[in-house]
């Protein structure tokens, strides 16, 4: 039981991860358009802060390296 719930935090981890680097990237490619005060960018974002919020939970609690994903 520990075993698969360790690997399921892990691929919830994962998943935070890229889907943090994912919003990232494609804010870097609207604010490179220009398109900064679009409803999309201000959606993602709205995302963005909420997983640098999730994530700053797993840096507190020693579940990740500090270095990771920050911005």
């Amino acid at each position: 039981m520990d075993e698969k719930r360790l690997k399921a935090f892990e691929d919830m981890l994962a998943a935070i991860c890229r889907q943090y680097d994912d919003t990232s990237e494609k804010m870097a490619r609207l604010k490179a358009e220009g398109r900064e005060k679009t409803v999309t960018y201000r959606q993602l974002f709205a995302n963005k802060l909420h997983l640098q919020a999730m994530l700053s939970y797993y840096r507190t609690y020693g579940l990740m390296d500090h270095n990771k994903n920050d911005s």
